[in-house]
């Protein structure tokens, strides 16, 4: 019932639903299985990147459905089961902390979005990247700049890799307690930072974050010797 009120709220706001006259473009007879994909946790001083890959049905909607950052966390959890049991097919992944410090963070993200597409059970005639970039994918891609806001196998995609990534942030919280990973998700909050300058990082923290966002509080203390 909640996720109706939502809808509403989101209409009063200017927030529509999405339609799907911009996928429906992209089909023909070539074409015809497009999955969406998008990430979630390009940011954050912690934690792995995810992305989520999904295939729904051509013109199937789901009550809803939209960018997910522009939705309440009700109405994002609400979505994630509608559209793991809607799609007709979807897959998660996550690169590594390590692999975020090895290759940077865009390129992460792109191995993450590559990974849950590849892990999709049906392959994809195209997948719609959100972005302006769709690099290193051994498939055909369409980068879509806001897509998430635009597309809606895009926008169900977003939707996935954020609620597992939110999920995966509170196992951090249980693993590496004093950070509050659950409520501020890795992202460089006041509180954050004052508990990584009062504790020191953690295993999930990303280094060359820190030391783009702590600067010379964090140089001058090295947190890093004997890891």
């Amino acid at each position: 019932m909640y996720l109706t009120f939502g809808i509403i709220e989101y209409m009063e706001r200017g927030i529509y639903m999405l339609t799907w006259e911009i996928q429906n473009a992209f089909y023909n007879d070539n074409v015809k299985v497009i999955c969406g994909c998008d990430e979630a946790g390009r940011g954050p001083l912690a934690g792995p990147v995810f992305a989520a890959a999904v295939i729904l049905p051509k013109g199937h909607v789901i009550e809803g459905l939209y960018d997910s950052k522009k939705l309440s966390r009700k109405v994002r959890e609400a979505l994630f089961d509608s559209i793991r049991r809607e799609a007709v097919a979807y897959a998660i992944a996550h690169a590594e902390v390590y692999e975020i410090e090895a290759i940077n963070i865009l390129n992460a993200s792109m191995l993450a979005m590559r990974r849950a597409v590849e892990m999709l059970d049906i392959k994809p005639d195209l997948a719609l990247i959100d972005g302006n970039i769709a690099r290193d994918f051994p498939f055909p891609t369409q980068p879509i700049v806001k897509g998430d806001g635009k597309i809606p196998s895009i926008a169900a995609a977003s939707i996935l890799a954020k609620v597992a990534r939110d999920r995966f942030c509170s196992e951090m919280d249980r693993f590496y307690p004093g950070y509050n990973f659950t409520k501020n998700k890795g992202y460089a909050t006041k509180e954050h930072k004052e508990a990584i300058l009062r504790l020191g990082p953690c295993p999930v923290h990303r280094r060359s974050f820190l030391k783009k966002t702590l600067g010379d509080n964090f140089e001058q203390r090295d947190f890093w010797q004997g890891w």
